[in-house]
């Protein structure tokens, strides 16, 4: 199958480049890349990007194209009409070198997938477990992990679910796809991270099989930063066929700090956004999930405000409690409204 690569970009050229030197190694290679460059210098644009790499086309966007999901709406408007599979990566991952192989490989092993994910191996230490080792934290598959102070927590008060990771409950505040293990199996699920995704490029343009009008695009309700705007794409595109996590898909994701929001816009987008990707699965939730939703997000707030005693930022700890407790009320006021 013919893909592309698109990476949404924004002042990070030492981490691109990283990026940019795994793609070049992998067994596939894109037949088309993209770049979106979204940053306010040229520090991106002085890498000369277009002579270093293979079928790569660079963009340097204007304000109002800049942002997570209005960059990768631009970068779909470049794609070849050849493409079959659009891949999207974010700037601050190294791949192994397969991923492209097993990525794409999933949509002949999987016919009926309209997205695959891949996976992050180097942020949660999982350990291979015989069935009669007494179990001391979340297992899956004889894998097992270190369980959170959050989720040991919520277990107190009966607000875990159930759902395998990467299937949202009632009340959200499911497992991601970070939980599920090493196993090399592929995966159902109904979300992955957007920084690790391909699409099937029909999605984006009318498809009757499918029973898409219009096609679907990035939420221009997400501006900037876009926390979650991931998890709404997939929830939407869920709705028309199934999505996968490939496990073999295999990169690392480093954290790169540059580009981030400051931690009270982030942690009103944690309730603000949270809240929207919510209601995109369930519009109209029972009772008993409004409040699961609310006591779970309250508690979590709990948990994050420890860190202002516990932790060595105490202050970036304190500013994120703020900006949830504002998301927090402004959902009262000023809910958000459902967006393209």
């Amino acid at each position: 199958m013919k893909f592309s690569l698109i990476v949404c970009t924004y002042q990070r050229p030492q981490a691109l480049m990283q990026l940019l030197n795994s793609v070049e190694v992998q067994t596939n290679y894109p037949d088309q890349i993209i770049i979106v460059d979204g940053s306010v210098n040229t520090k991106t644009k002085e890498l000369d990007l277009e002579t270093k790499f293979k079928n790569l086309n660079y963009y340097s966007v204007e304000p109002e194209h800049r942002g997570l999901t209005k960059q990768r709406n631009f970068g779909l408007t470049k794609l070849d009409d050849t493409i079959e599979v659009v891949c999207y990566l974010d700037d601050d991952t190294i791949l192994d070198k397969d991923y492209f192989k097993e990525l794409i490989n999933t949509y002949n092993l999987c016919p009926d997938a309209l997205g695959v994910g891949g996976y992050i191996n180097n942020e949660i230490k999982w350990d291979k477990v015989a069935e009669n080792i007494p179990k001391k934290g979340f297992r899956i598959d004889g894998y097992e992990r270190k369980e959170g102070s959050r989720f040991k927590l919520r277990k107190k008060f009966g607000l875990v679910t159930q759902n395998p990771p990467g299937i949202m409950p009632s009340f959200s505040h499911g497992r991601s796809v970070g939980y599920l293990p090493p196993s090399g199996k592929i995966y159902p699920v109904e979300f992955f991270m957007g920084g690790v995704s391909s699409y099937k490029t029909e999605v984006f343009s009318e498809s009757d099989h499918l029973g898409i009008e219009d096609g679907l695009q990035f939420s221009r309700y997400f501006e900037g930063y876009g926390l979650y705007e991931d998890v709404d794409f997939c929830l939407r595109l869920s709705k028309y066929g199934q999505l996968y996590v490939n496990t073999k898909a295999c990169l690392g994701h480093y954290h790169e700090a540059s580009g981030r929001p400051n931690q009270f816009k982030y942690g009103k987008m944690v309730i603000r956004n949270g809240w929207y990707v919510w209601r995109i699965k369930y519009p109209n939730p029972k009772l008993i999930a409004r409040i699961k939703w609310n006591v779970t997000a309250f508690l979590l707030t709990c948990v994050r405000s420890m860190n202002i005693i516990t932790s060595k930022e105490k202050k970036q700890a304190l500013t994120e409690v703020l900006g949830r407790i504002s998301g927090w009320f402004s959902l009262i006021v000023n809910p958000p409204k459902a967006q393209r």
